[in-house]
């Protein structure tokens, strides 16, 4: 009996092999080497895959060892020729390191403050633009986590002077988040906010936290190499609710 072979080696359990047939409907076979010997020799043995009548055809590799793949017309008519590869593997799942175990950070909490309406948990400094799409959201969400939070919609009152606001907001809050967004780095002002948190943060006065929200690395370093290398928190891989959840087990822990 003739047939196509392909030996695939020492292969993984779990590897996806794909077999592309070229022609008609043809018999694939995913056998070890012991089953594959008994194959050539006409005996019996055992084997993954089947009659194949549309191609690709995928097949994973059941146990770790060594493997070999058969594609045959036993049975059938006609003819078929066939490609075999073994189809790249995912990359490894990212799991991050929650932000209270983080040393640096927890090591770095400034002292607790007395609670009351001067005192703040949480600035966020970001652009207007956000405000609907993230920033409100992030703030409610901080809010319901039992956190005081320095946002200006919250903060702010007919009569208040910006500067002076945001001043007493940065001097008296624990972290200082920043939403970091293609429209905050268009803007002058967010500029000096950003300045008074680094300011703080160098001098061990407040937690810096960067909010990477629809821009690339690329775009960060292009702005500010110095925070595109720090610790952050992308809104491509993390809610705002967990978002909040880390910062708040951050801060009490």
């Amino acid at each position: 009996m003739q047939f196509i072979h392909n030996d695939l080696g020492q292969r993984k359990k779990g590897e996806i092999v794909e077999v592309r047939l070229d022609g008609s409907a043809a018999n694939v076979r995913l056998m070890d080497s012991s089953n594959f010997l008994n194959y050539k020799n006409g005996r019996t043995h055992r084997y993954t895959g089947g009659l194949a009548k549309q191609s690709p055809v995928r097949i994973a590799i059941p146990n770790s060892g060594h493997w070999h793949v058969t594609i045959d017309m036993q049975g059938l008519r006609g003819n078929t020729k066939a490609s075999v590869r073994i189809l790249p593997s995912p990359l490894a799942e990212i799991k991050e390191v929650p932000l209270s175990s983080i040393p640096s950070l927890v090591n770095n909490i400034p002292p607790i403050y007395v609670k009351n309406k001067e005192n703040h948990d949480v600035f966020i400094s970001h652009a207007s633009e956000d405000k609907d799409e993230i920033v409100r959201p992030l703030a409610n969400a901080l809010i319901a986590e039992g956190l005081s939070v320095w946002y200006d919609e919250f903060s702010l009152k007919i009569g208040d002077s910006l500067r002076r606001k945001i001043d007493q907001g940065l001097s008296k809050s624990k972290v200082g988040l920043v939403v970091l967004s293609p429209s905050f780095i268009s803007k002058g002002w967010t500029n000096y906010e950003l300045d008074g948190i680094i300011t703080k943060a160098v001098s061990g006065e407040q937690i810096l936290l960067p909010i990477w929200h629809q821009i690339t690395k690329q775009e960060v370093m292009d702005y500010s190499p110095t925070l595109a290398d720090k610790l952050a928190r992308s809104t491509a891989m993390h809610t705002v609710e967990e978002i909040a959840k880390e910062i708040s087990d951050l801060l009490k822990s």
